[in-house]
């Protein structure tokens, strides 16, 4: 029988990135009393320093822009698709 894989949340991972930015314990000490293996620290430090960097520089708020810009572009995508659809299906004799 195969061990599922243990999945954290972004609060934990947030309080043990801070715990290891802090750098007050060794990452031994953290991954014990977080019951983590202690290769994975050093991956969640990074990575809530990366976020904390692009949310200074203004970098996320560009990113979700971009994001919100490409949803519409898409719904209207699919507004158009759909009317189209329909169209197909009245001209075909499938509509009911």
């Amino acid at each position: 029988m195969k061990k599922q894989r243990q999945r954290y949340g972004a609060d934990f991972k947030t309080r043990v990135a801070l715990e290891a930015i802090k750098g007050e314990r060794t990452l031994n000490e953290i991954a014990t009393d977080y019951k983590v293996h202690p290769n994975q620290i050093p991956k969640w430090k990074k990575r809530a320093i990366e976020f904390v960097a692009s949310g200074f520089s203004g970098e996320l708020t560009a990113r979700a822009e971009d994001d919100d810009r490409i949803k519409d572009q898409l719904y209207q995508q699919i507004g158009k698709l759909n009317v189209e659809l329909d169209w197909l299906k009245k001209k075909s004799g499938l509509w009911s």
